[in-house]
């Protein structure tokens, strides 16, 4: 890939730059520069269980959120400005530069998974705010993804509400702006807009109908323009009048901005974005020469361009940030500062629907209009799950407004406030949310019900995300994923209000064509993928009692969006049989219903359990039960076992396969550890046995057997793994850092060395990851508790360690090594370089400085080495030392 920067810095621009720069940012001059990037990804959640599980097709990352994150989120965070030997320059913030939404769903998996990326994007708004007078780079989105004109009124307003809250909520402010699902638009929706106080929006140029100077006295009727061929001027911001909504007598507004459609086209499918250099030549061209008047470039895409769909993209966005736009006088802004310095004098008229990823308004969302991802299947699904959808949203809105008007003052309001508790479950967050909106005094089971209400609400809402109409297969993870809140919303409706819906809706969805022959309709698709991944409470409880069967169980426990308590609990061992027997009271997190179960759990070893549930009937009930089925094991027959289990609790049993899928799957490590341990020593000694063989068949170029050879990469290997936990776990102690340890480090080096001779690839995860958090450690000990006894031998402890990374082919990361070594480069380390250069100037005054106890020169110099180390860019400072 094409150089991504030079070795030009900030500092080395022509100072009237950038003071024309800082002026601009007051009154509107010249050409300012907008990127604007819509990270979004679609809810993935279990709709029970409130996490995202594993998903095998984004291996080796757990789900896809997480693998674009790490490919797109993390680094805009902190990007890399390198130079041409690849070492890092600089570290950049891309969203203090980014116009940027993030989907509300998105940022609440952020915020559960990476703090540190979350923090730097809600500091970005800050910063670019301080920067832009007051007018942050952050905008809202409609909350979940839906198209909003397909929505009705109270969805509309209640998808605005909740995006405003949640953006509030993070940012600590008001939104100025919005942006809307696919850009999707008609004018009832910008009427809602509007009395949502929303300032402006941004849409694709070919959305655009006409447009007009704004009228003036001397020219009281302007011509209107037709620009319905995408012809309208994206250098300037239009206004919306909605004649039909008045403030004060006088017609409301919204501003839009259009986006450069082609320059935008060619950053998400051309090579616009291959080198800074480039993609400045390339908005240059939309630069109009021969306009006077300030003129803003604005180009929008998908943020996920940035890094996941075109990997490294994010650096050329660094460098055109901070050094290729100021160096040609361009002003970086965002849609809401260049509003505040530049009122729109054209006004525009919208085509009466449209979205920016449709020619045919917004029928990819409803119906079969050929817009789709490819593979030639049609979307005739597309109407009748739409109209599905609707019918079920209008059963249980009435279900909702009859049953919510007996327990809340106002239901849809409750409904807009809904989000408060989304965005904050604790307890005293209901408290205060019930409180305010309750008719009456709730009793226990009533604040449930009205829970369960307003998650009904909310899955209905999210069962609307677009992306479960914008491919072209209704069995598709999207499709399948909108049926499941649309499930979670029925069930919830039946709990509270006792109405079922489920089977009119499926027979609805019967009338979607799938293009798959097995699912045949979306009734199928419903079956197969929908039913099978409802949860019931018993199967938590399933959950929890095989679990207890190998992790001690504690007195409380979090499973998932659920709260264990445990009441009593007792387990006996008898040969090869293991029974547990325990109560349990399991809260939801989220409805706060509760239930009071009893169950038992009988593990007849390898694969097969046998688990039982049932409500809790009493003392007396449960302690007969526990004996019946103690007594019964201690006669050492799992048939008897089994027996009395049915006599206690009915046929109904669990297994090891109705867990959930990431306990399942931790089990399944743990219950094959002892064979795996047996096959490493096994293997070992067959190496150990077949060594010298191993080595003339290598020396003499021969083909290893194939036996052998894999007998040598599985203990080796091993030897590596176990090599590396020992090693982690003797630097973790304090008492031992730094002196313990490097034993285990030479034993890993010799390792690397005997598995290079024997052509035997390390291919292990998990030994990256800890060498990865072996290096970050040590960095945190040298520049975090700096001690110049030790700093020789803790260096080359760092060196050796990124040494045997390499050594070992694993594809180290030193990513997080390296943003924590300019953290510090910045805060200490250059201050005290900069000390030293001024103190050159004068020799008595080198003398001076180096008494009064500062860090010595030898020691300045290592710690800047340590930055080459990392392929930090330390050169200059190294040259400027004395």
């Amino acid at each position: 890939m094409t150089s991504f920067s030079t070795q030009r810095s900030v500092s080395a621009l022509p100072v009237s730059k950038l003071q024309s720069s800082d002026d601009a940012l007051k009154v509107a001059q010249g050409v300012y520069i907008t990127i604007h990037g819509h990270f979004y990804q679609p809810p993935r959640e279990n709709s029970y269980l409130d996490v995202i599980e594993r998903q095998p097709s984004a291996a080796p990352f757990h789900n896809w959120n997480e693998r674009i994150h790490y490919e797109c989120y993390r680094p805009n965070a902190f990007a890399r400005i390198v130079n041409d030997r690849q070492e890092v320059m600089e570290i950049v913030n891309n969203y203090e530069y980014l116009s940027f939404n993030f989907g509300a769903t998105l940022l609440n998996w952020m915020e559960r998974h990476d703090v540190e990326v979350y923090q730097r994007i809600l500091e970005a708004d800050r910063k670019s705010c301080d920067r832009l007078n007051g007018h942050g780079n952050a905008i809202a989105q409609v909350y979940n993804h839906i198209i909003l004109p397909l929505a009705n009124e109270r969805d509309k307003l209640t998808q605005i509400r909740w995006g405003k809250a949640d953006f509030r909520s993070r940012f600590g402010r008001n939104p100025e702006g919005m942006w809307l699902a696919e850009t999707a638009v008609d004018y009832a929706t910008l009427a809602a807009l509007v009395a949502e106080g929303i300032q402006f929006i941004i849409l694709a140029p070919s959305q655009a109908e006409r447009c007009r100077p704004m009228p003036t006295t001397e020219q009281p009727e302007p011509e209107w323009q037709e620009v319905a061929s995408s012809q309208i001027n994206p250098t300037r911001a239009y206004r919306c009048y909605l004649p039909s909504l008045k403030r004060d007598s006088t017609p409301a507004y919204i501003d839009i901005f259009f986006y450069d459609g082609p320059i935008s086209s060619d950053m998400g499918f051309d090579q616009a974005l291959s080198n800074a250099h480039q993609f400045a030549g390339r908005l240059e061209k939309a630069v109009h020469t021969e306009q006077r008047s300030p003129q803003l470039i604005a180009v929008a895409t998908d943020g996920e361009t940035f890094g996941h769909h075109k990997g490294g993209t994010e650096k050329c966005l660094a460098y055109s940030f901070v050094h290729e736009f100021p160096s040609r006088g361009w002003t970086v802004t965002n849609f809401a500062h260049y509003l505040s310095i530049c009122d729109p004098v054209w006004e525009v008229e919208l085509k009466p629907v449209t979205a920016w990823s449709c020619s045919h308004g917004v029928d990819r969302w409803q119906d079969d209009c050929g817009c789709g991802s490819g593979g030639g299947w049609h979307q005739q699904w597309r109407r009748p799950l739409r109209d599905s959808l609707n019918w079920l949203r209008d059963q249980l809105s009435r279900v909702y407004e009859e049953s919510g008007s007996k327990l809340l003052q106002n239901p849809w309001q409750a409904r807009d406030e809904y989000i408060q508790v989304v965005r904050d479950r604790s307890q005293s967050t209901v408290n205060t949310f019930l409180t305010s909106h309750q008719s009456h005094p709730l009793t226990a089971a009533e604040r449930v019900d009205v829970l369960r209400l307003l998650e009904m609400q909310r899955h209905a809402l999210l069962m609307y995300t677009s992306c479960g109409w914008f491919f072209e297969e209704l069995s598709r993870p999207e499709g399948v994923q909108i049926l499941r809140y649309a499930a979670r919303a029925l069930e919830l409706a039946g709990d509270v209000s006792g109405i079922h819906l489920e089977k009119a809706f499926i027979k609805r969805l019967a009338a979607a064509p799938s293009n798959v022959d097995c699912f045949k309709n979306g009734a199928e698709v419903y079956r197969q993928l929908v039913t099978t991944a409802q949860i019931s409470l018993e199967q938590v409880a399933a959950h929890y009692a095989i679990s207890s069967l190998f992790t001690a169980a504690p007195k409380e426990q979090r499973i998932y969006c659920y709260t264990a308590q445990q009441v009593d609990y007792h387990l006996q061992r008898m040969g090869a049989l293991t029974l547990a027997v325990g109560q349990i009271q399991l809260v939801s997190e989220i409805t706060r219903e509760s239930v009071d179960l009893v169950f038992a759990v009988l593990h007849l070893g390898g694969w097969d359990f046998h688990c039982c549930i049932q409500p809790f009937s009493g003392r007396r009930s449960y302690s007969q039960m526990k004996e019946s089925v103690f007594i019964a094991l201690g006669e050492a027959s799992s048939a008897k076992v089994i027996l009395a289990l049915h006599r206690s609790f009915g046929d109904q049993s669990f297994s090891l396969q109705n867990l959930f899928a990431e306990e399942r799957h931790r089990i399944m490590q743990m219950l094959t550890q002892s064979t795996l341990t047996r096959l490493d020593q096994l293997y070992t000694q067959v190496y150990r046995d077949n060594y010298g063989i191993l080595m003339a068949f290598h020396r003499d170029g021969l083909t290893v057997p194939r036996e052998l050879q894999v007998a040598a990469e599985v203990a080796l290997n091993h030897r590596v793994l176990l090599s590396l936990r020992l090693l982690e776990q003797e630097l973790s102690d304090p008492l031992v850092e730094g002196v313990v340890g490097l034993g285990h480090l030479a034993e890993l080096e010799a390792i690397a060395t005997e598995a290079t001779q024997m052509h035997c690839p390390v291919q292990l995860p998990e030994a990256q990851q800890t060498l990865e958090r072996l290096i970050l450690h040590s960095l945190r000990n040298i520049l975090q508790a700096f001690n110049p006894a030790t700093l020789v031998a803790d260096l080359e402890r760092m060196q050796r360690l990124i040494h045997l990374g390499q050594h070992l082919n694993l594809n180290l990361s030193l990513a997080q090594a390296q943003e924590f070594y300019v953290r510090s480069l910045n805060t200490w380390i250059v201050p005290q370089c900069s000390a030293w250069i001024a103190a050159t100037q004068d020799l008595d005054k080198v003398a001076a400085y180096g008494k009064k106890g500062e860090i010595r020169l030898t020691h300045l110099r290592s710690l800047l080495r340590l930055g080459q180390l990392l392929a930090i860019d330390v050169t200059g400072w190294l040259a400027q030392l004395p």
